[in-house]
């Protein structure tokens, strides 16, 4: 029996369905139109399920590849995606599935914000960190060689459809990527679930399917709830953005795919609670506790050995997060609890990442 949360945001609320196979739900949704399904080549087997699931229902159905990996998301693959759209003749009435993790949500969704103004699409996520976080929110972006992110809209999809069973293939990497956005719920929001956290993470790496279920659930009500209070990240919704400042330079220094977004929010969770213990926000034991459940998730405890605490500065001013030439950094108050600070100095914050880096 599926579950279903709702994000409420008057008349572009939706649902997310969250449970084993689509339901007829789906069906009802693309039922006659005209749907282009985007989706990349490892993902041939969730496609042609897919498509026998859809069967007949859909007026037309055409199917774009992305290449592999974060290097997918720019500008290039954004025009041939759309260019895909123009020749399959869809109109403002069809529909776009992003079928695929957070690379083929993202370029989906901004395609769909774009393409005549305006077109609706669906989530389909296939990887535990699109299920937890990036397919919820509206948030559609493509990369620049410069920075992450930053060519993007928010545009909202008509619905999220969460398979458990997309997760039966997903490697133990990806897999453990997605664990550090589920982390990061429980250090910004609730310290009950982090200690579930603790208690589960065996089970959770072992795929579980009751407990990846309560997993999934617990980090989307969290994130539906901030979403619905602050579309645009006006205020609370920047709390979700706990490591990614730091981990959006690891990932542009490195080049794009070559750390996970999750390994690379995992590295910048530890620095941005080393900057939280330096500023007596978090206690020697919280920090420790968060050490070993990273460590437990089978996620990086520290950042890239080949990149040096000054090079992490010039990438984080590029974050879409500096505002009026401020870094705006989230950091844990406690476990549970988070806050924007945007007065820490370059100092502060290369102390935090060589505590990190020193870390053994």
């Amino acid at each position: 029996m599926a579950k279903r949360l709702d994000v409420g945001l008057g008349e572009r609320s939706y649902p997310i369905w969250i449970g084993t196979g689509l339901g007829p739900d789906l069906l009802q949704r693309i039922r006659g139109r005209q749907v282009v399904i985007v989706s990349q080549a490892p993902l041939a087997r969730h496609l042609t399920k897919l498509l026998a699931y859809l069967g007949d229902a859909p007026k037309s159905v055409h199917c774009h590849s992305l290449p592999d990996g974060e290097g997918a998301k720019n500008l290039q693959e954004l025009e041939r995606l759309i260019g895909c759209l123009i020749e399959a003749g869809l109109g403002r009435d069809g529909l776009l599935l992003a079928l695929g993790g957070g690379v083929v949500g993202d370029i989906t969704g901004f395609a769909a914000a774009c393409f005549q103004r305006g077109m609706d699409f669906i989530q389909l996520p296939t990887t535990l960190l699109s299920q937890v976080d990036s397919a919820v929110g509206g948030k559609t972006a493509v990369n620049h060689p410069l920075g992450k992110n930053l060519i993007g809209a928010f545009h909202q999809p008509k619905a999220v459809y969460v398979d458990l069973d997309w997760l039966d293939t997903l490697p133990g990497n990806q897999l453990s990527a997605g664990l550090a956005e589920v982390i990061k719920y429980g250090v910004i929001e609730d310290a009950a679930f982090f200690a579930w956290l603790e208690a589960n993470m065996t089970g959770l790496l072992a795929r579980d399917k009751t407990l990846l279920a309560h997993a999934i659930e617990r980090s989307l009500a969290i994130k539906a709830r901030i979403v619905a209070a602050d579309e645009r990240e006006q205020g609370v919704r920047a709390h979700l953005n706990l490591g990614h400042t730091f981990g959006h330079a690891i990932e542009a220094h490195q080049g794009y795919g070559n750390w996970l977004h999750g390994e690379a929010v995992a590295a910048g969770m530890l620095m941005a609670a080393e900057l939280a213990k330096a500023r007596g926000m978090l206690e020697d034991g919280e920090l420790s506790r968060l050490y070993r459940l990273t460590q437990a998730a089978g996620l990086p405890t520290k950042g890239p050995l080949d990149m040096e605490p000054e090079d992490y500065l010039p990438l984080m001013q590029r974050d879409k997060k500096v505002l009026a030439g401020k870094l705006r950094l989230v950091l844990p108050q406690g476990l549970g609890q988070a806050v924007v600070v945007s007065d820490a100095l370059d100092t502060e914050i290369l102390e935090a990442i060589r505590a990190v880096q020193a870390n053994h």
